[in-house]
């Protein structure tokens, strides 16, 4: 039997995700955010709110980039989503990061984290109901150590963070339990 829980975001898992955009005078700010998703083959939409520093660095750059952080570098994943940079100027500098231009899009790469994707800004969304950014995927870039030998993301050798919203814990991904497009095709035969 069910029991009532009230209200609780109850989608797991939500991925943990290093947003870098540079503001007017190319300074960095990295804001975690569980709060988004692949929206389109080329799309990824945002869930920011208006003022967030992040959100006005995309706003004055007109891109951003977007970062899966993984098990290695959790405390610094962890700081972004907990510090503003509204109130911590050094907020980037605080972490010893690095980071260097991308080559794709006017926003900075955080070199620590494995993976990344380089975006354009394509609009902002607000409603009564929802603030968003969406942006268009113009590259992916992985580091080596993370890929498989035909050149895809390893999810076991990423060690990619996901959000548990019901107790605000962090976890791994990276044990597959089926194959997608397939474990449900007996079901297809069904007449």
């Amino acid at each position: 039997m069910k029991k009532d829980l009230g209200l609780v975001q109850a989608v797991y898992p939500m991925p943990v995700l290093m947003v870098a955009a540079y503001d007017e005078n190319e300074k960095i700010n990295v804001m975690n955010v569980a709060w988004g998703q692949i929206c389109d083959m080329d799309k990824i939409i945002l869930f920011i709110g208006e003022g967030k520093r992040t959100w006005l660095n995309i706003k004055a750059s007109g891109a951003f980039t977007v970062a899966l952080a993984d098990k290695d570098h959790m405390d610094a994943a962890d700081f972004f989503g907990i510090a503003s940079g509204n109130k911590i100027d050094d907020k980037f500098e605080r972490t010893g990061y690095h980071a260097v231009r991308s080559d794709k899009v006017h926003a900075p790469i955080i070199e620590e984290f494995p993976v990344v994707m380089e975006c354009e800004l394509l609009e902002f969304l607000h409603t009564d109901f929802v603030d968003g950014i969406v942006g268009r995927i113009v590259n992916v870039k992985a580091e080596e150590a993370v890929l498989d030998e035909k050149g895809k993301v390893d999810p076991v050798k990423l060690n990619a963070l996901m959000f548990d919203q019901f107790r605000n814990d962090y976890y791994l991904t990276g044990e597959k339990a089926g194959k997608a497009w397939n474990a449900g095709m007996e079901l297809m035969k069904k007449q």
